[in-house]
């Protein structure tokens, strides 16, 4: 394949490598939905206090020691820490109403977790990733069974698996340096980014490896190599299209969709990006290699 290819299969690689070593090395900073705890959000009607002398403020209760504060819109702040009795929960409201009374707080939610829904989630969005690769590699070995005459369907299923695991990294990579360095959680939300750039990843790689196939069917003349950049070619206006509209609406979110879901939205950016390159640079490159180690 032409130059290009390879230079930006050694990019990817190197991209896949740091987020495997961020991971390895920081890991994933759990949330409350992960690791049992409880959250409470609190309005401001006169103004919302900096979130930082906030949790300077609860940090004084003993029982406080490791909680984080974050805002939730225009008017809110979040406050996540370690599971809370009724008590300790009282403590804390009549704290935050004592010190910013003139922003006169006022609780609209409090929600708590137990250590065992957090393990038990945590243990099905493990399963949920999981039969998911599954099916996406049975999935594309039937689809593309009459490519067997030259190569094994299941090389298009390897293929798209190591794609998708470069798409998986970069952000898992990030939202592992986010925690360590300014304290990101991920919570339940982010297992819901994750499992839909796994979607987007798998349709990008779908669309090319099609287009190969519709072309070997017909009987395009070239080698291997030829006719999988001329599919890429065929089909690049129609993944640059797709991608970046979503892309601009990510942004957007990500800017203006509130506290929320801006890290939901930063996790899909990434991978939805890594993913438009991808099924070019990473996927497709490992099927003509494939291709020619079994001398077809």
């Amino acid at each position: 394949m032409k130059p290009v290819y390879n230079i930006m299969f050694i990019v990817s690689v190197l991209l896949m490598v740091t987020g495997a070593i961020l991971f390895a090395r920081f890991g994933l900073k759990l949330g409350v939905d992960f690791r049992g705890g409880s959250e409470t959000q609190v309005q401001f009607s006169a103004g919302v206090p900096d979130a930082l002398a906030v949790r300077t403020t609860l940090g004084a209760l003993p029982f406080l020691k490791d909680v984080s504060v974050n805002p939730a819109g225009t008017s809110s702040l979040v406050i996540r820490a370690a599971e809370l009795t009724e008590d300790q929960h009282q403590q804390v409201l009549k704290l935050l109403t004592a010190t910013y009374k003139d922003q006169k707080p006022q609780e609209t939610q409090f929600d708590s977790i137990g250590p065992a829904i957090g393990d038990e989630l945590k243990s099905r969005s493990e399963w949920a990733i999981a039969l998911v690769l599954i099916a996406v590699s049975v999935y594309i070995a039937l689809v593309f069974r009459a490519m067997r005459r030259v190569l094994s369907p299941w090389a298009m299923s390897v293929a798209t698996l190591i794609a998708m695991a470069h798409d998986i990294l970069l952000p898992i990579g990030l939202f592992a340096a986010l925690g360590h360095w300014m304290g990101i959680e991920i919570d339940a939300v982010f297992v819901a980014a994750i499992l839909t750039i796994m979607g987007y990843s798998i349709s990008d790689t779908v669309v090319v490896f099609d287009r190969v196939r519709e072309n070997i069917l017909r009987g395009v003349k070239g080698t291997f190599p030829e006719i999988v950049h001329l599919s890429i070619m065929q089909t690049l206006a129609r993944s640059i299209a797709t991608n970046v509209s979503v892309l601009l609406s990510l942004v957007a979110i990500f800017f203006f969709g509130g506290a929320t879901i801006k890290y939901f939205s930063l996790a899909l950016i990434v991978g939805i990006f890594s993913g438009a390159y991808s099924s070019i640079f990473v996927a497709s490159p490992i099927l003509v290699w494939m291709s020619r180690r079994r001398g077809r």
